[in-house]
């Protein structure tokens, strides 16, 4: 009996499992402006995982655009995708079930800024024992959109076929496409 094997796309898993992690902490803690200052371990580990993966897929989301790129920081980061994807700054991901809406890469349209949950992650990556409060609900959610935002423009070709697979369950971007059975995610947009 012979196993047929094609590639994946291991930088989708990794932001399946953070979604899902998601649906498990929406168990015990609401995603209400009301606690978007809660801060546990549980959060604190979603936003390390979370914001690590942004730094290893907006490194090759760099390579991608331009070959040669040696971006290694936030900012690098930003002044390469930001010329080939002009909409990242105002992307908008949607957490339908919360009624709430993100835009993680806000701080990308002014000056040379980085996002606040970013810097919010560093202190609490290097100073936790200082800053452990900002391990928070508000800073993870906009690390795991982050993160969505950048895996839909690294594996941009599956996701304009409908190819990812699976969909996520919490996080939503406007021009998505859900299969008739749900089995994979695809997005339209830039």
């Amino acid at each position: 009996m012979g196993i047929e094997a094609r590639p994946t796309l291991p930088h989708w898993s990794y932001f399946i499992a953070l979604d899902a992690d998601l649906v498990r902490l929406s168990r015990y803690v609401e995603f209400h402006p009301q606690n978007f200052d809660c801060f546990s371990l549980e959060i604190a580990r979603v936003l390390l995982a979370s914001a690590a993966e942004v730094d290893v897929v907006g490194k090759l989301l760099c390579k991608k655009i331009d070959r040669g790129s040696k971006a290694e920081n936030i900012l690098q980061y930003r002044d390469t995708i930001r010329p080939a994807h002009p909409r990242i700054a105002t992307f908008e991901v949607r957490l339908p079930r919360f009624g709430l809406t993100l835009h993680p890469w806000d701080e990308w349209r002014h000056g040379r800024s980085t996002p606040s949950w970013w810097s919010d992650y560093n202190k609490v990556k290097h100073q936790r024992d200082q800053h452990f409060a900002r391990a928070n609900l508000k800073n993870a959610l906009n690390a795991v959109a982050g993160l969505f935002v950048m895996v839909l423009h690294l594996y941009g070709e599956e996701a304009r076929r409908g190819a990812l697979v699976p969909p996520p369950q919490v996080l939503d971007v406007p021009g998505s496409l859900v299969s008739a059975g749900g089995g994979s995610y695809g997005y339209v947009g830039d």
